[in-house]
């Protein structure tokens, strides 16, 4: 008769599953419960210090709405993000990089023409024009390809931070269309480097742990081309002090672009701009294969058959 004692419950535990039908379900539930009770019998958990996990955990989901993941800035901070994309491309094959989604993908994506000024209400942060080309591994440019894009305002703030979202809508966000060179461009601001948000239980957790909250200065891409595998990437602004010290670990040295600070009286595309302005440039490879690009926020998993 097993003793559900230290020296026997996690076999115990793990033999539970054993009836489970989906084979990937079973490895990874066995899996993390080895995982779990192997970090339990290290670290001698103390009561307190079990509730106070399940605490923070509850506090954590408490957190969350439509437009705010608490849980995926707690993978982030953690870094669990990052590994979970690293070992979901680890053969990258002149690829360009890939990185974190983070949960500010809110998902009012609208088609916009090229050119087009996303940041229009913003009238403190210096102008960046952004000119992009997606291709293949090869160099052939990939037409017809939908690429969103968004970022933090000069505040360092994204849209739906703000109080007055609902009413206001989507602002330094949106989605193009490249055209038959595979080239999308469009007008915006400088972002700058800014903190996750630290009014939450993860936010306790950065504090109390003396880490530093703060994101280097970047642009989010999510490019999905029929063909190719989904990229989820940033391209961030050279020269940023926390390049080296990212607090969600996001940053690829290829994936830091050097923006160029102009004073010409118009953009590539013939607009006239209000000097100083900053020219963004970055090339997009992907990867031939296949994929799902990511739900945005408030979209429901569906239940299972």
């Amino acid at each position: 008769m097993t003793q559900f004692n230290e020296s026997e419950l996690t076999e115990a535990v793990v033999k539970s599953f054993d009836n489970t039908p989906n084979p990937r379900a079973k490895f990874l539930l066995q899996e993390l419960v080895k995982s779990l009770h192997d970090y339990v019998s290290k670290t001698n958990l103390t009561f307190e210090e079990w509730d106070y996990a399940i605490d923070f955990l509850t506090r954590t989901g408490h957190k969350c709405t439509d437009t705010r993941q608490e849980f995926i800035l707690l993978s982030d901070v953690l870094g669990v993000s990052m590994l979970v994309d690293a070992v979901n491309h680890r053969e990258r094959e002149g690829a360009t990089e890939t990185t974190v989604l983070g949960p500010f993908y809110v998902g009012e994506h609208k088609v916009t023409p090229h050119g087009t000024d996303i940041s229009p209400h913003n009238l403190t942060g210096e102008k960046m024009y952004v000119a992009s080309r997606v291709m293949d591994l090869k160099g052939k440019p990939l037409a017809g390809v939908p690429v969103d894009v968004w970022h933090a305002d000069d505040d360092g703030l994204y849209d739906s931070q703000k109080p007055d979202y609902d009413s206001v809508g989507a602002s330094a966000r949106a989605r193009f269309i490249t055209d038959n060179e595979g080239r999308i461009a469009f007008r915006t601001i400088l972002p700058c480097s800014y903190p996750i948000p630290t009014d939450g239980p993860v936010g306790e957790m950065i504090m109390q742990t003396k880490r530093h909250p703060m994101r280097p200065a970047h642009v989010h891409f999510l490019v999905n081309a029929k063909g190719y595998e989904p990229l989820i990437t940033h391209v961030f602004i050279g020269g940023d002090k926390y390049l080296d010290s990212d607090v969600v670990f996001g940053v690829k040295d290829e994936l830091v672009a050097k923006v160029e600070k102009r004073s010409d009286a118009t953009t590539p595309d013939g607009k006239s701009v209000t000097a100083p302005w900053h020219l963004m440039t970055y090339e997009f490879h992907l990867k031939p294969g296949s994929g799902l690009a990511p739900k945005p926020l408030g979209t429901k998993a569906a239940e299972p058959a």
